[in-house]
């Protein structure tokens, strides 16, 4: 798939979704939704989060936090959770093979899919309540930030496999925008960054595992 800033962005793309470049990964399963706040609870054994709500995000957890989680929950379950790659969220935002180009995760009218600064009365809402995107797949604009396992970097221009972000950084990547964000910052393209301890009531995660 093309990553980046594609023509659908338009004007509103910034100079770090550029060059927009070839990717191509291996077969991975993502969550059909934002990790819960039961979820949460269940494997961690409270609630952190600001806006409570069993079927709400989980929220104020950092990425050093969401390392945690999933290590606990892979001891737990036998399996090999991880957060997404960069390049596996924007694949799946933009609805993966099945993409029909648009702008935001699913449509290109963003009160459709999304939980936004004008829709959303400034707090997070159940997972779920909005349109799916092309892969079935919710709240990818909106609602909560989503971390990624990615060191935050510059794109190259050059076709790349499996791409894992910057070897090293100042900074974690976070994906899709969240309940107080304007349209701009729930495209697919969209990039945002924060320290591994940040912790904040826009942000948590969506699980993803390899099929490898």
């Amino acid at each position: 798939f093309t990553m980046g800033a594609t023509k659908e962005q338009g004007k509103n793309a910034y100079s770090n979704e550029r060059p927009a470049h070839q990717v191509t990964l291996s077969d991975y399963f993502i969550g059909k939704y934002e990790v819960t706040q039961a979820e949460w609870k269940a494997v961690m054994g409270k609630n952190p989060s600001s806006f409570k709500g069993d079927n709400r995000p989980v929220e104020q957890v950092s990425w050093e936090d969401c390392q945690e989680f999933i290590r606990k929950l892979n001891n737990l379950t036998g399996l090999q959770f991880s957060l997404p790659t960069e390049a596996q969220w924007e694949y799946a935002a933009r609805g993966g093979s099945k993409s029909r180009g648009y702008k935001y995760s699913g449509s290109k009218n963003l009160k459709d899919v999304a939980l936004y600064v004008k829709n959303s009365k400034d707090e997070t809402h159940f997972v779920g309540m909005k349109q799916a995107n092309e892969l079935g797949l919710y709240d990818m604009s909106g609602n909560v930030w989503e971390w990624c396992s990615d060191w935050y970097g510059s794109y190259s221009s050059s076709r790349q496999t499996n791409p894992t972000g910057a070897v090293i950084g100042v900074g974690r990547v976070s994906r899709g925008g969240c309940h107080y964000s304007g349209d701009i910052y729930c495209r697919v393209s969209l990039r945002n960054y924060d320290t591994p301890s940040y912790r904040g009531r826009n942000i948590g995660l969506r699980l993803a595992i390899s099929t490898e």
